[in-house]
């Protein structure tokens, strides 16, 4: 084999090195993909009108596969829906925890509205496995009375070769 050959195959090597680690960016579990909740940014002064509420949410970064010591990554796709036709609803927090119960991150440092029938997403990357296998969300709301509550649903989606794993969970109100 020719040194020129040679030469041709080690770059061939150095480059496919080079695209497949960059085909993983984990900078994105330290910036996760936040929808821009600033412009949804409102003042909520103490209005006694409004009824507050707290939800709870199960989610999963991480499943188990084949034994307790082996773990898969998953996506989480977390919906906060505002069912009601006419009414705005208000989040004053969004906070993710681990499956020890310690808090990874707030989504928003003010409260954020929600129109009616709208739905705002959150997502936690599959790369992103610092929730485990019992991670969750807490969500704080106010909404006026008599109005619906704030409808919460996890979706968890993975994919690998032809083979693919989804499921749903929904919260629940817990205060």
């Amino acid at each position: 084999m020719k040194l020129k050959d040679i030469m041709k195959k080690i770059a061939s090597i150095f480059i496919a090195i080079i695209i497949l680690s960059s085909c993983q960016d984990s900078s994105a579990i330290d910036s996760p993909h936040l929808e821009n909740f600033a412009k949804r940014s409102v003042d909520l002064k103490s209005n006694d009108s409004l009824e507050s509420g707290i939800s709870y949410l199960s989610v999963y970064s991480q499943i188990y596969s084949l034994s307790e010591h082996r773990t898969h990554n998953l996506t989480v796709t977390t919906s906060i829906r505002n069912t009601n036709l006419k009414d705005t609803i208000y989040i004053e927090k969004a906070e993710y925890f681990d499956t020890h119960g310690e808090s990874i991150r707030s989504y928003f440092k003010s409260p954020i509205f929600i129109a009616p029938l709208e739905t705002v997403e959150i997502v936690i990357d599959e790369i992103d496995d610092k929730g485990g296998t019992g991670a969750n969300l807490i969500f704080e709301w106010q909404i006026k009375r008599g109005c619906q509550e704030p409808f919460f649903e996890g979706v968890m989606i993975s994919t690998s070769g032809q083979q693919g794993l989804s499921f749903t969970t929904a919260g629940r109100r817990i205060k």
